[in-house]
């Protein structure tokens, strides 16, 4: 009989592994030395030993499953169990054990980290839907809310999957939100073309009263007209574009033919005034040469004058008529202010409150005077001091008044 510390041969070839619960038999050696019986059985526990290595370094340092890792230490444990081989056994099952504590710790953390990915998939979706929920609501630019809500079915899409029941009832809403925001937008537009009618059948009054004046000859109350329905096209608002060109492209050949017209009448009425103008040019310069004024009783009698004749003369071209217009009345302006200053300077009770003034003034000064000497007689310095400057302020007012009073002269 030959023995190691795991196993032997029995005299009779049977081979025994040692446990911890005893021998057990694992096969029996009948050609041959024990020592190879050994051997060979030893190769077998090299063999599983093998095995759990491997799983093990698959274990730590591939991303293996845990349910698939366990399957093989399952399988891997029964194959330790009743081995026929011969070694420590002991060992593998304290490895297979631990390889197993391993895999029941990443089974825990990947558990962990699912629930993290949930609970965060969990929360991206309920903020896509409440987005989603708001822009049903909330949004006026159809364009850009739609593009949104697309890009927010593709968020969702690329989110991580939630529970069954948290899935469903968050999805329902998502398309509540999408089919609101869809009826809500055909709602809008519905009633833009009831609007876009409403400004068409506007428009097309408005250019239809604008083709009715564009043969007018009454310049004057048609300009006013047209300026009128300007305004109405303004305030009725925009017409869908195809309709919108094609009605204002009416409205504005009809304006522009007559005020063409009317500007051609104007030109023909302009050129016949030339010789009007040419009168003017010559009383404007007339008027001009009575400034600055300094007569102005004799220049208002000159510009009197000349308001006759320029008033005789006729109308002059438009084009004209401002600046000569303006030149005249500037003349105007300027003998009016030299009027109004003659009549202040003329005015008796003007003239009399100055001239009391300057009496009051002067009385106060000779009673002053007379303050002042007595005090220098009698020594009073401070009472001089104060008297002579009251004097020197009322001599000051004196002045100003004489020089208000000489306006009067």
């Amino acid at each position: 009989m030959s023995t190691d510390p795991w196993g032997r041969v029995d005299d009779d070839g049977t081979v025994y592994v040692r446990t911890a619960e005893g021998e057990r038999a694992v096969g029996s050696w009948q050609a041959g030395e024990p020592e190879e019986a050994l051997a060979y059985f030893h190769r077998k526990f090299e063999e599983l030993a093998g095995q759990v290595q491997l799983l093990e370094q698959r274990v730590r340092e591939t991303d293996l499953a845990p349910a698939q890792a366990e399957a093989s230490i399952v399988k891997l444990r029964e194959a330790v169990a009743g081995a026929n081989a011969v070694g420590d056994l002991a060992s593998l099952e304290t490895r297979l054990t631990t390889l197993s504590e391993l895999v029941g710790r990443r089974r825990e953390e990947l558990r962990a980290a699912r629930e993290q990915a949930r609970a965060q998939a969990r929360e991206t979706k309920e903020r896509i839907v409440a987005e989603a929920e708001r822009i049903a609501e909330e949004a006026t630019h159809w364009k850009s809310g739609g593009e949104r809500l697309r890009q927010l079915v593709e968020e969702w899409k690329a989110a991580e999957r939630i529970d069954r029941a948290t899935e469903a009832a968050l999805w329902k809403r998502m398309s509540a939100a999408r089919t609101a925001f869809a009826k809500r937008r055909k709602a809008y537009f519905s009633s833009l073309d009831e609007q876009r009618d409403a400004v068409r059948a506007a428009k097309e009054r408005i250019v239809g009263e604008a083709e009715a004046l564009s043969a007018s000859t009454d310049w004057t109350g048609t300009a006013a007209a047209y300026r009128e329905l300007m305004r109405q096209w303004k305030a009725a608002g925009r017409a869908s574009r195809e309709v919108e060109d094609d009605l204002w492209a009416r409205f504005k050949g009809a304006q522009d033919q007559f005020f063409q017209a009317r500007s051609a009448v104007y030109a023909e009425r302009d050129a016949s005034f030339a010789a009007n103008a040419e009168v003017k040019e010559g009383l404007l310069t007339e008027a001009e040469r009575l400034l600055p004024v300094t007569d102005a009783r004799s220049a208002r009698a000159a510009l009197r004058g000349i308001l006759e004749r320029w008033e005789a003369a006729g109308p002059v071209p438009r084009d004209m008529r401002d600046r000569l217009e303006g030149g005249l009345r500037k003349v105007d302006d300027a003998v009016r202010r030299a009027e109004e200053q003659e009549w202040k300077r003329t005015n008796p009770e003007a003239r009399a409150r100055a001239q009391d003034t300057v009496n009051q003034l002067r009385r106060s000064i000779d009673q002053l005077e007379r303050r002042l000497a007595k005090a220098q007689a009698a020594g009073r310095d401070k009472e001089a001091k104060e008297t002579e400057e009251s004097l020197a302020a009322r001599r000051s007012w004196l002045l100003e008044a004489e020089r208000t009073l000489a306006e009067f002269s």
